[in-house]
């Protein structure tokens, strides 16, 4: 393993089944910004009116946003997606792969679906990063 935490040689691939079925590499991320995932709450805690507490296992969904350049040539891959999905009036599943070569980490993700989309990039003094969200059903850590 690397003495480092950098994000620059980081890998993120995704497959959408219907239109990509092989891996495409996601490439053209924003300044300071690759993927951020939401915290989840994987259990249910309930405290009754007598002080005693009382939880549950939970299935949650895991909530993943990206941040692409606005002239990212992967914009192309969410765009399509989207439209794809326009059409069909249908949701076309996901998977994909991110691995962490600085700290000897990788992350398959599973049974995903676009959750977020961003359509145009905001115009300001210059284009502003698009974001586009996936929503998986898993995340697994996997030793590289």
């Amino acid at each position: 393993m690397n003495n480092t935490i950098t994000s620059a040689n980081a890998i993120l691939a995704i497959a959408v089944a219907s239109i990509y079925p092989v891996p495409v590499q996601i490439q053209g991320f924003a300044v300071d910004d690759i993927y951020d995932t939401d915290a989840i709450d994987p259990s249910e805690v309930l405290m009754g009116v007598d002080g005693v507490m009382s939880a549950g296992f939970v299935f949650v969904p895991i909530k993943q946003n990206f941040a692409l350049q606005a002239d990212s040539a992967s914009n192309d891959i969410f765009e399509q997606w989207y439209q794809l999905q326009q059409a069909a009036a249908e949701i076309f599943k996901a998977s994909g792969i991110i691995t962490l070569t600085s700290i000897g980490r990788s992350y398959n993700m599973n049974n995903g679906v676009l959750s977020g989309y961003k359509p145009i990039a905001d115009a300001k003094k210059v284009l502003q990063p698009r974001k586009f969200a996936i929503t998986w059903n898993s995340v697994v850590p996997v030793p590289v």
